[in-house]
């Protein structure tokens, strides 16, 4: 029997963002890391939604259209 899902960890989007900025090579204004973090937060809330809809099994993932 699997075991039970449990809820992953909460990231830390602070720390996020001033990696990926890091790895991007970008300067990350401190003025500005309220609202990169406010965003990512949002981006989160949204994939979150996008992961708990429930589709079948038999759902294809990426249908191919052809002409």
């Amino acid at each position: 029997m699997p075991a039970p899902l449990t809820e992953p960890p909460t990231p830390d989007l602070d720390a996020f963002a001033a990696h990926a900025a890091d790895m991007l090579g970008l300067t990350l204004n401190s003025a500005w890391t309220a609202a990169v973090v406010a965003n990512l937060r949002v981006l989160r809330e949204a994939a979150d939604l996008v992961g708990a809809f429930p589709l079948p099994d038999e759902a294809e993932a990426a249908p191919v259209f052809t002409a």
